[in-house]
């Protein structure tokens, strides 16, 4: 499915008001900028209804209106320095030909794919021109934002690999890590279609109007480190050239969150990316000893801590800012996406907590 894109007069933001752009550029700033993943999601009440009413979660991706107006609704409502595109990291898959429906209750399904013949007929860096609907989206919302900057993103290859190859979500993830073992050559190509797909894809979202972009690989964590080396990271690391070696999106920070992965920061350093997000099992000071100063670090409250009181979360708040410490370098965030159990109450609290707890920490 494809339409014609919105693109907005000014498609990316280097003016100096946006305190998230200033720290991706390792700028000195006033306080921390705050924003956190999943941020339009079902925790919101506006959103519940918006899904209830659409009862199709692709269509409701696939209307660039309507995607625009649920990337808006935390922003109108949380003042956050950033927002993110809603969309989903496995349209790319369907865009290639597998078969995607999300089910409720059982979240997303793929029809498998798992053999050679199934992976050579999917479709490569065609898949992009498909998801024009995405683009549509952003130049809307790029409209609406004024200086606040907008994140378009992707999935890893590897991270789209595991639901396209086990046919959804998984708890041991062993079809694709079988598939790893004896029959790399094809998961090799079809982590080589996605990455092609997944570069030409994101050239388009900055095209449109993002102003930063992110790659999510949730499941890279789950790989021993040669492995990710292999089937992850290096994936990764090509798209991100491919970015770079562009003169139109060479100067687009790129944001990499490898969930689980903390282990191989110093590797993932090594990638191009210009930030690196951690999950809420590290400390970022550990972190920060081990990616070199002018790579910012993103993260890290653990999002069950929107669960508790308001006391027990700023102090959380307090303890993940007070880790990184007042020197420039740091973008607050969850170490996962926010839980859709969550008061959006604490969201404004959250919000406001970090810019006071962060501009206290940097003027001490």
């Amino acid at each position: 499915m494809s339409q014609t894109q919105i693109i907005p007069e000014k498609s990316n933001l280097s003016d100096s008001d946006s305190v998230f752009l200033k720290t991706l550029r390792g700028e000195a700033v006033d306080r921390t900028p705050v924003w956190l993943m999943r941020q339009a999601g079902r925790y919101m009440p506006e959103y519940r209804r918006i899904r209830k009413e659409a009862n199709d979660f692709i269509k409701m991706c696939e209307n660039p209106q309507l995607a625009c107006d649920i990337t808006m609704l935390p922003i109108k409502q949380f003042d956050l320095d950033a927002a993110i595109i809603f969309s989903d990291i496995l349209l790319i898959g369907q865009a290639m030909g597998a078969d995607l429906s999300f089910v409720p209750g059982k979240g997303p399904i793929f029809e498998p794919v798992r053999t050679r013949a199934q992976v050579d007929a999917l479709l490569g860096v065609e898949a992009a021109e498909k998801l024009g609907f995405v683009g549509d989206a952003i130049g809307r919302t790029v409209a609406e934002l004024g200086n606040t900057p907008l994140i378009g993103f992707c999935g890893s290859p590897w991270t789209v690999a595991t639901y396209m190859v086990e046919g959804g979500s998984s708890k041991q993830f062993d079809v694709i890590k079988q598939m790893a073992w004896s029959a790399p050559e094809t998961l090799h190509v079809l982590l080589e279609k996605l990455a092609q797909a997944s570069l030409v894809y994101l050239k388009s979202q900055v095209q449109a109007g993002a102003s930063a972009l992110m790659i999510f690989d949730t499941w890279g964590g789950i790989l021993p480190f040669h492995a990710f080396e292999e089937f992850s990271m290096g994936y990764m690391q090509k798209i991100i050239a491919g970015l770079k070696s562009d003169p139109a999106t060479q100067n687009t920070p790129v944001i990499v969150f490898s969930k689980g992965a903390n282990t191989v920061l110093p590797a993932l350093s090594k990638i191009g990316a210009d930030a690196l997000s951690v999950d809420w099992s590290v400390n970022l000071g550990w972190a920060r000893q081990f990616v070199p100063q002018e790579i910012i670090l993103q993260g890290n409250l653990d999002p069950t801590l929107l669960l508790g009181s308001p006391e027990q979360l700023r102090a959380g708040i307090q303890a993940v800012l007070e880790s990184y410490g007042p020197k420039p370098g740091h973008i607050f965030n969850l170490g996962h996406g926010i839980l859709p159990q969550t008061d959006p109450e604490q969201v404004k609290r959250l919000v406001a907590w970090v810019r006071e707890i962060s501009q206290t920490i940097k003027n001490s």
